[in-house]
């Protein structure tokens, strides 16, 4: 169980990659196979990824993954297996390079311009 504030953040974090994943991320990381949509969606596998280092502070992909399997399952039932969840991770490089350049670009500080 999370905290609600924490509840929150990681709602509004899906909410905001998942805009994001579907009107530009996605046409980085296509898939030409029977899997191109599968049930737990790439959005979720950078949410997951962002918010463990964001407000938890875990850096290793292990870590990452321990912690959504042990607090985040609730919001992530498909969460897949370790070796699945990091080949996914992988396979998300370049969508994870657009995504930064984008919160780059918006919430870039008034003092910066």
């Amino acid at each position: 169980m999370i905290p609600k504030v924490k509840e929150l953040k990681l709602i509004a974090m899906y909410l905001y990659i998942s805009d994001i994943y579907k009107n530009e991320l996605m046409y980085s990381c296509l898939r030409f196979s029977n899997n191109s949509e599968p049930e737990f969606t790439d959005a979720e596998v950078m949410t997951i990824y962002l918010y463990a280092m964001h407000l938890e502070q875990r850096f290793k992909v292990k870590q990452i993954y321990g912690y959504a399997s042990d607090h985040l399952r609730s919001w992530f039932p498909l969460l897949p297996s370790y070796e699945a969840f990091n080949m996914r991770l992988n396979r998300l490089g370049e969508a994870f390079k657009l995504l930064s350049t984008n919160l780059v670009s918006t919430f870039v500080p008034s003092d910066c311009i």
